[in-house]
């Protein structure tokens, strides 16, 4: 593709994003598939992207030092700079002559030779004076907030949480790219065999300490595999992975997954039960539940009965004490998988985490009498906010005397994260720095009568 094409196609997959508050991920694929982007130019568009969304706030505070204060941008001119100065700081593959002649190409095309002549000028000043240092800002949380490109409220309430240092190390963990993990389909493989096609094929891969099933893929891109592709791989992050194994689900079982698009945990759920027994599976969405369908099919496994359902109202349509165990994966604000979805960050409010509280402690509530006496019960999120961890299990405790939280689960749980800092009396919290996976909750409960 041609450059100033590609680059053209990155600007405007950033307005999207951020004007649409668009998912970039799912962006992103559909503009790759749409162009028919050369695998060649699929890394740089991704990391570009990526990149720009990641650093925003920080690359934003760079170009305000070079702009006057009164002159108001088009937006399409700011990303144009916003993904240019990203470029030149943070990356090494292009020089920044180019950078900067593909960025004046663009603006003379886009715009006119006022916008051309601006664009110019500050990136030219940025190739001889270099940015200015974030050292100047002297509260440190806001430094933090800006050097990390984290929104000020979140850092805020995350030092309230946790501390300044581990705050600091969860903000520039979220900067950083995690290896890619996959869980294998064992009915139909083993990890040793596919470790070892795997390895064959020229990737660098280690196992899981989350998971018998999970493995770590160093190197290489795991979707262009024929396992991947024939449906011997799922990709899952590590720390969700801890879901099937922790419920310790039975062939024969009846299992229900109360919020279980697109379906990663729930097959797995599915293969720990070799694919005896019956799970029932819901959300909201009914076009999520084509996502579960199609990656049960994907995986040869027969035994998800999935429907659209509000969890909340799951008591209309289940007696009580009908289940042997009960997932739910609730819906959350998301805070822990901030690396893989940068545009997470920005989409945020304060208000919205109070909200989700209350429909995380709705559907226990309306989940709790659903499980028979001595059955599991699994609540996890992939957020680091206590609001919507500790607290909602504290809550759902002191309302439902039946059930207590079950303390073999901390015993189970490998050694290396048995011992990190992660356990508490609530549960289980994984920061995205603690392991390298995605931020992450869970806690199992038992029913006692």
């Amino acid at each position: 593709m041609e450059k100033f094409l590609l680059r053209n196609t990155i600007i405007d997959l950033l307005l999207r994003i951020e004007q649409d508050s668009g998912y970039s991920h799912l962006l992103i694929d559909h503009e790759i598939k749409k162009r028919q982007i050369a695998p060649k130019d699929e890394g740089l568009l991704t990391e570009i992207v990526y990149g720009t969304i990641n650093r925003k706030y920080t690359l934003d505070y760079y170009i305000k030092h070079f702009v006057q204060q009164k002159k108001k941008l088009e937006p399409w001119v700011n990303m144009l700079l916003r993904m240019s100065l990203y470029q030149m700081v943070y990356l090494d593959k292009v020089p920044d002559h180019a950078i900067i002649h593909e960025a004046v190409e663009i603006a003379k095309r886009r715009g006119h030779k006022g916008v051309s002549s601006l664009v110019n000028g500050v990136l030219r000043n940025v190739q001889r004076n270099g940015v200015p240092e974030l050292s100047a800002i002297k509260d440190k949380t806001e430094r933090l907030a800006i050097a990390t490109s984290h929104p000020q409220w979140l850092v805020n309430r995350w030092v309230s949480h946790y501390g300044y240092e581990t705050t600091k190390e969860m903000c520039e963990a979220n900067l950083t790219q995690k290896a890619h993990s996959v869980r294998i389909q064992p009915l139909r493989i083993s990890r040793q065999e596919a470790m070892k096609q795997l390895e064959e094929q020229g990737y660098e891969v280690r196992p899981s300490i989350f998971s018998s099933q999970g493995i770590i893929i160093n190197k290489g891109n795991i979707l262009k595999s024929n396992l991947f592709e024939e449906g011997y791989l799922t990709i899952q992050d590590q720390s969700s992975m801890l879901v099937g194994e922790m419920l310790h689900p039975k062939p024969g079982m009846h299992v229900l997954d109360a919020c279980s698009a697109p379906g990663g945990k729930v097959t797995h759920i599915a293969e720990k039960m070799e694919n005896r027994g019956w799970i029932d599976a819901h959300d909201l969405h009914a076009k999520k539940i084509k996502l579960i369908d199609q990656k049960a099919a994907e995986l040869q496994l027969t035994i998800i009965d999935a429907k659209k359902a509000d969890a909340r109202n799951l008591q209309e349509m289940y007696q009580e004490k009908s289940f042997d165990r009960i997932l739910v994966d609730a819906p959350c604000s998301g805070l822990g998988v901030i690396r893989g979805k940068p545009d997470i960050k920005y989409n945020k409010k304060e208000s919205d985490i109070t909200n989700l509280a209350k429909i995380q402690l709705d559907i226990l509530d309306s989940i709790a009498p659903l499980l028979k006496e001595n059955g599991i019960l699994i609540y996890s999120t992939c957020t680091v906010d206590p609001a919507e961890n500790e607290n909602v299990v504290t809550a759902f405790l002191n309302e439902h005397s039946e059930y207590q939280i079950d303390d073999s689960f901390f015993r189970e749980l490998p050694e290396p994260i048995k011992n990190s800092t992660g356990v508490t009396p609530s549960g289980l919290q994984l920061f995205p720095q603690s392991f390298k996976t995605d931020g992450f909750f869970l806690t199992r409960f038992i029913r006692m009568t």
